[in-house]
């Protein structure tokens, strides 16, 4: 299935002239990454404010630094094994920020809007958003580039923001909340999806430095004398 994955190059050659500034201006990537996190609970923030076209505005320029701070920590050279498990940390924290906001937001207007059963919805989405995350980061802990999947962080954050900024809470929220339908639905998918990869992938291959066992003995042909029967 098609992903955002695929315009990545078009996407990298628009923002080549951002990301040489900000390296000129020697901004340090991990600052980026900080700065986009903040982003991301602001969004939260005016979720539970009901500024819900605001709030995607926010989610998409939290995403838009996660670019960034990718893109500059490589063409800097000051990419390291910190950088990487702060930005996917942040990340993590982000979403679960956003989701909270989300929430708060079904908690203050459930009762008028008759979706306080949304709260669940975005529950799961929660926990599939990071079971999405915590597959692949394991997977590559085995050794094993797991990024299949149709809902990805990527998708899940143009299909948030973009739906929360262009419709907000349109006819009565109900293309927010189909997104949001759609979220935990399709990361619970993609989840499956992942575990059948990697057991495709992985099943019967031994851990690095685990003991491989020995084969199994044979039957004995002989007698208890000794003799061939």
């Amino acid at each position: 299935m098609p992903s955002l994955q695929q315009l990545r190059g078009p996407v990298y050659r628009i923002i080549d002239p951002v990301t040489r500034a900000l390296i000129r201006w020697r901004v340090h990537p991990n600052a980026i990454t900080t700065i986009g996190f903040a982003v991301t609970v602001l969004a939260g923030w005016l979720y539970h404010l009901d500024h819900v076209r605001l709030a995607g505005l926010c989610v998409l320029l939290g995403g838009l630094s996660d670019i960034f701070d990718g893109r500059v920590a490589r063409e800097s050279g000051l990419a390291s094994k910190f950088g990487a498990f702060y930005d996917a940390t942040l990340d993590r924290a982000s979403e679960i920020v956003v989701f909270i906001g989300l929430i708060s937001l079904y908690i203050q207007y459930g009762s008028s809007m008759a979706d306080v059963w949304m709260i669940y919805v975005i529950a799961v989405a929660i926990g599939g958003s990071l079971m999405v995350s915590y597959t692949r980061a394991k997977a590559e802990a085995l050794g094993l580039d797991c990024s299949v999947g149709f809902m990805q962080r990527a998708e899940r954050l143009v299909l948030l923001g973009g739906g929360s900024l262009f419709f907000g809470l349109m006819w009565d929220g109900a293309v927010l909340k189909g997104i949001l339908i759609l979220l935990a639905v399709t990361t619970v998918l993609t989840t499956i999806q992942r575990i059948v990869w990697v057991y495709q992938h992985a099943a019967g291959v031994p851990l690095d430095g685990a003991p491989v066992p020995e084969a199994p003995v044979p039957p004995s042909t002989t007698n208890d004398d000794g003799a061939t029967p």
